[in-house]
Protein backbone atom coordinates (compact mmCIF):
# COMPACT_ATOMS: atom_id res chain seq x y z
CA UNK A 1 0.00 0.00 0.00
CA UNK A 2 1.35 3.42 -0.97
CA UNK A 3 1.24 6.66 1.01
CA UNK A 4 0.39 10.00 -0.57
CA UNK A 5 3.19 12.55 -0.62
CA UNK A 6 2.85 16.19 -1.65
CA UNK A 7 6.06 17.80 -2.92
CA UNK A 8 6.49 21.52 -3.58
CA UNK A 9 9.50 22.02 -5.84
CA UNK A 10 10.66 25.66 -5.83
CA UNK A 11 13.16 26.38 -8.56
CA UNK A 12 14.30 28.38 -11.58
CA UNK A 13 15.00 27.12 -15.09
CA UNK A 14 18.25 29.11 -14.97
CA UNK A 15 19.51 27.07 -12.00
CA UNK A 16 21.70 24.03 -12.83
CA UNK A 17 21.29 22.63 -9.32
CA UNK A 18 17.54 22.63 -9.89
CA UNK A 19 18.04 20.30 -12.88
CA UNK A 20 20.19 18.04 -10.72
CA UNK A 21 17.74 18.23 -7.82
CA UNK A 22 14.66 17.36 -9.85
CA UNK A 23 16.41 14.47 -11.58
CA UNK A 24 17.72 13.18 -8.25
CA UNK A 25 14.29 13.53 -6.62
CA UNK A 26 12.61 11.59 -9.41
CA UNK A 27 15.16 8.79 -9.10
CA UNK A 28 14.48 8.62 -5.36
CA UNK A 29 10.75 8.44 -6.02
CA UNK A 30 11.25 5.66 -8.56
CA UNK A 31 13.14 3.65 -5.91
CA UNK A 32 10.21 4.15 -3.53
CA UNK A 33 7.44 3.55 -6.07
CA UNK A 34 6.05 0.64 -4.04
CA UNK A 35 5.51 2.80 -0.93
CA UNK A 36 4.86 6.35 -2.13
CA UNK A 37 2.35 8.04 -4.43
CA UNK A 38 3.89 11.47 -5.00
CA UNK A 39 2.48 14.65 -6.47
CA UNK A 40 5.05 17.25 -7.50
CA UNK A 41 3.96 20.89 -7.82
CA UNK A 42 6.47 23.31 -9.35
CA UNK A 43 6.72 26.87 -8.00
CA UNK A 44 8.52 29.89 -9.50
CA UNK A 45 11.75 31.46 -8.30
CA UNK A 46 13.80 33.91 -10.37
CA UNK A 47 17.54 34.01 -9.78
CA UNK A 48 17.95 37.03 -12.05
CA UNK A 49 14.60 38.84 -12.38
CA UNK A 50 16.25 42.04 -13.68
CA UNK A 51 18.07 40.24 -16.52
CA UNK A 52 17.98 42.23 -19.76
CA UNK A 53 16.15 40.69 -22.77
CA UNK A 54 19.30 39.61 -24.63
CA UNK A 55 20.68 37.85 -21.56
CA UNK A 56 24.23 38.04 -20.28
CA UNK A 57 27.33 35.91 -20.78
CA UNK A 58 27.66 33.38 -17.95
CA UNK A 59 31.27 34.34 -17.20
CA UNK A 60 30.29 38.02 -16.91
CA UNK A 61 27.18 37.27 -14.85
CA UNK A 62 28.84 34.91 -12.35
CA UNK A 63 31.92 37.09 -12.14
CA UNK A 64 29.83 40.17 -11.36
CA UNK A 65 27.40 38.43 -8.97
CA UNK A 66 29.75 36.11 -7.09
CA UNK A 67 33.23 37.43 -7.86
CA UNK A 68 34.29 34.21 -9.59
CA UNK A 69 37.12 33.98 -12.10
CA UNK A 70 36.63 32.27 -15.48
CA UNK A 71 38.78 29.38 -14.22
CA UNK A 72 36.61 28.96 -11.13
CA UNK A 73 33.48 29.05 -13.26
CA UNK A 74 34.88 26.39 -15.61
CA UNK A 75 35.77 24.14 -12.66
CA UNK A 76 32.28 24.53 -11.16
CA UNK A 77 30.72 23.67 -14.51
CA UNK A 78 32.85 20.52 -14.75
CA UNK A 79 31.63 19.49 -11.31
CA UNK A 80 28.01 20.24 -12.25
CA UNK A 81 28.32 18.13 -15.41
CA UNK A 82 29.61 15.21 -13.33
CA UNK A 83 26.84 15.55 -10.75
CA UNK A 84 24.27 15.76 -13.55
CA UNK A 85 25.60 12.64 -15.23
CA UNK A 86 25.31 10.74 -11.94
CA UNK A 87 21.53 11.30 -11.94
CA UNK A 88 20.96 10.98 -15.68
CA UNK A 89 20.93 14.67 -16.64
CA UNK A 90 23.26 15.71 -19.47
CA UNK A 91 24.61 19.25 -19.32
CA UNK A 92 25.67 20.77 -22.60
CA UNK A 93 27.33 24.10 -23.40
CA UNK A 94 25.65 27.13 -21.82
CA UNK A 95 27.09 30.50 -22.70
CA UNK A 96 24.42 32.89 -21.41
CA UNK A 97 22.00 33.49 -18.55
CA UNK A 98 18.49 34.65 -19.48
CA UNK A 99 15.32 36.04 -17.97
CA UNK A 100 12.89 33.22 -17.10
CA UNK A 101 9.65 35.03 -16.20
CA UNK A 102 7.79 33.99 -19.37
CA UNK A 103 8.86 30.39 -18.78
CA UNK A 104 7.35 30.54 -15.29
CA UNK A 105 4.11 31.91 -16.74
CA UNK A 106 4.03 29.00 -19.18
CA UNK A 107 4.66 26.53 -16.35
CA UNK A 108 1.71 27.98 -14.43
CA UNK A 109 -0.51 27.34 -17.45
CA UNK A 110 0.97 23.85 -17.91
CA UNK A 111 -0.12 22.98 -14.37
CA UNK A 112 -3.72 23.74 -15.37
CA UNK A 113 -3.24 21.48 -18.39
CA UNK A 114 -1.76 18.66 -16.27
CA UNK A 115 1.68 18.85 -17.91
CA UNK A 116 3.69 20.98 -15.50
CA UNK A 117 6.43 18.53 -14.50
CA UNK A 118 7.04 17.26 -18.06
CA UNK A 119 7.31 20.86 -19.26
CA UNK A 120 9.66 21.75 -16.40
CA UNK A 121 11.96 18.86 -17.31
CA UNK A 122 11.83 19.76 -20.99
CA UNK A 123 12.70 23.40 -20.26
CA UNK A 124 15.62 22.37 -18.07
CA UNK A 125 16.89 20.12 -20.88
CA UNK A 126 16.39 22.83 -23.50
CA UNK A 127 18.45 25.35 -21.55
CA UNK A 128 21.03 23.31 -19.63
CA UNK A 129 21.33 20.47 -22.13
CA UNK A 130 20.99 22.27 -25.45
CA UNK A 131 21.87 25.87 -24.60
CA UNK A 132 18.56 27.25 -25.88
CA UNK A 133 17.20 30.62 -24.75
CA UNK A 134 14.29 30.10 -22.31
CA UNK A 135 13.23 33.73 -22.71
CA UNK A 136 12.61 33.22 -26.44
CA UNK A 137 8.90 32.65 -27.08
CA UNK A 138 9.53 30.38 -30.06
CA UNK A 139 11.73 28.14 -27.88
CA UNK A 140 9.02 28.08 -25.21
CA UNK A 141 6.26 27.24 -27.68
CA UNK A 142 8.27 24.43 -29.27
CA UNK A 143 9.20 23.02 -25.85
CA UNK A 144 5.53 23.06 -24.84
CA UNK A 145 4.59 21.27 -28.06
CA UNK A 146 7.26 18.64 -27.42
CA UNK A 147 5.51 17.49 -24.23
CA UNK A 148 2.05 17.32 -25.78
CA UNK A 149 0.76 20.81 -25.00
CA UNK A 150 -1.17 22.79 -27.60
CA UNK A 151 1.32 25.09 -29.36
CA UNK A 152 -1.30 27.68 -30.34
CA UNK A 153 -2.57 27.90 -26.76
CA UNK A 154 1.01 28.18 -25.45
CA UNK A 155 1.70 31.02 -27.87
CA UNK A 156 -1.51 32.78 -26.80
CA UNK A 157 -0.49 32.54 -23.14
CA UNK A 158 2.93 34.03 -23.86
CA UNK A 159 1.70 36.83 -26.12
CA UNK A 160 -1.14 37.85 -23.80
CA UNK A 161 0.92 38.17 -20.63
CA UNK A 162 -1.42 35.71 -18.91
CA UNK A 163 -0.65 34.44 -15.40
CA UNK A 164 1.86 37.22 -14.67
CA UNK A 165 -0.02 38.24 -11.53
CA UNK A 166 -0.27 34.63 -10.35
CA UNK A 167 3.46 34.06 -10.78
CA UNK A 168 4.33 37.31 -8.98
CA UNK A 169 1.99 36.34 -6.13
CA UNK A 170 3.64 32.93 -5.78
CA UNK A 171 7.09 34.51 -5.82
CA UNK A 172 5.99 36.87 -3.05
CA UNK A 173 4.70 33.99 -0.93
CA UNK A 174 7.98 32.12 -1.38
CA UNK A 175 10.00 35.19 -0.37
CA UNK A 176 7.76 35.61 2.69
CA UNK A 177 8.63 32.02 3.67
CA UNK A 178 12.28 33.07 3.85
CA UNK A 179 13.42 30.98 0.89
CA UNK A 180 16.38 32.70 -0.75
CA UNK A 181 18.05 29.89 -2.72
CA UNK A 182 16.93 27.04 -4.93
CA UNK A 183 16.10 24.29 -5.35
CA UNK A 184 13.98 24.23 -2.23
CA UNK A 185 11.90 21.08 -1.84
CA UNK A 186 9.09 20.94 0.72
CA UNK A 187 7.56 17.56 1.59
CA UNK A 188 3.97 17.50 2.85
CA UNK A 189 4.13 21.29 3.35
CA UNK A 190 6.29 20.86 6.44
CA UNK A 191 9.73 19.31 5.71
CA UNK A 192 12.23 21.45 3.78
CA UNK A 193 15.21 19.99 1.91
CA UNK A 194 17.52 22.46 0.17
CA UNK A 195 19.85 21.98 -2.78
CA UNK A 196 20.55 19.41 -5.46
CA UNK A 197 20.90 16.55 -3.01
CA UNK A 198 22.07 13.02 -3.91
CA UNK A 199 19.40 10.40 -4.58
CA UNK A 200 20.09 8.73 -1.24
CA UNK A 201 19.51 11.95 0.68
CA UNK A 202 16.11 12.45 -0.95
CA UNK A 203 15.23 8.81 -0.37
CA UNK A 204 16.10 9.11 3.32
CA UNK A 205 14.11 12.34 3.66
CA UNK A 206 11.06 10.81 1.99
CA UNK A 207 11.18 7.72 4.21
CA UNK A 208 11.36 9.95 7.27
CA UNK A 209 8.41 12.07 6.11
CA UNK A 210 6.34 8.98 5.36
CA UNK A 211 7.16 7.45 8.75
CA UNK A 212 6.10 10.60 10.56
CA UNK A 213 2.91 10.86 8.51
CA UNK A 214 2.09 7.22 9.24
Amino acid sequence: MTQALHIDFISDIACPWCAIGLSSLQLALSRLADVVDAEIVVHPFELNPQMRPEGEAITDYLGRKYGRTPEEIAETQRMIRARGASVGFSFGPRTHVYNTFDAHRLLHWAAIEGKQVPLKLALLRAYHGEGQDPSNQEVLVETARSVGLDAAKARAVLQSGAYAEEVRAQEGEIQAMGITSVPAIIFNRSHLVSGGQPVEAFEQAIRQVLAEAH
